[in-house]
């Protein structure tokens, strides 16, 4: 075989594991890497799911709301944020609602190995137990990248599985609530909505976008019929 055709197989070929790999690591459908749940399970149900926090600039305000619309949510933590905050942290659980392992610092667990990913979710484990007294069995991978580690590694510390979304409102950055507002509009029965109630680059990030749309939309979600779920009313990944 010609030697330019040899080397011009072997580079497709790796660039076709590269891009299953990427599939694998980043996009929430993706099994690859382990199962992950995507979905309620109940077609009148969604899940308000809430990153990055706690965040005294924003998580008392949706407490708030959430408790003025009889909602429920779960908030993925930083276990850098609970240390800071741990009274939030103290608060969301007090208020009914569930937490979830988001890390210790937020990296991206794609790229890191197995012990890393481990001292990422225990540090985060213990610091969300230390604050409110519970234990976080459910747990959502920074930027949503998974590694071929994560499933087995999470396992071993007693976490029952990965949630990822179907469908998000991209409010991580700092913008009006009109685009976000809009975003939402596509949210239906037995979606996982990601949201986030804080930034992980900063402990008190600017997330008013974020209150004024659930604002706008826990009235009409509720009025619709929608319920809503946490992390603790699922038993499996399924």
């Amino acid at each position: 075989m010609d030697p330019a055709a040899i080397t011009a197989t072997v580079a497709g070929t790796a660039a076709a594991f590269a891009a299953i790999g990427a599939w694998g690591a980043f996009v929430p459908s993706s099994q690859l890497f382990g199962p992950t749940r995507r979905r309620t399970g109940d077609s009148r149900a969604i899940a308000l799911t809430f990153d990055d926090g706690p965040n005294p600039t924003a998580t008392p305000a949706l407490l708030d709301l959430l408790e003025q619309h009889g909602a429920r949510a779960t908030f993925f933590m930083i276990g850098q944020r609970v240390r800071e905050f741990p009274k939030i942290a103290a608060d969301v659980v007090a208020r009914g609602h569930a937490v979830a392992n988001h890390t210790e610092t937020h990296p991206n667990l794609a790229f890191h190995s197995a012990r890393k990913v481990a001292d990422e979710l225990a540090k985060c484990r213990e610091a969300i137990s230390s604050a409110t007294g519970r234990e976080a069995r459910w747990m959502r991978p920074p930027f949503g990248g998974r590694g071929p580690s994560l499933d087995r590694t999470a396992g071993a510390l007693g976490i029952v599985g990965v949630v990822m979304w179907s469908k998000w409102a991209r409010d991580w950055k700092v913008q009006p609530a009109e685009p976000v507002i809009e975003r939402l509009r596509r949210v239906s029965g037995g979606d996982i909505v990601l949201l986030h109630d804080g930034d992980h680059h900063v402990a008190e990030g600017d997330r008013r976008h974020t209150v004024r749309a659930m604002e706008f939309w826990l009235p009409r979600w509720k009025d619709s019929g929608l319920r809503f779920a946490t992390v603790d009313d699922w038993n499996s990944k399924s």
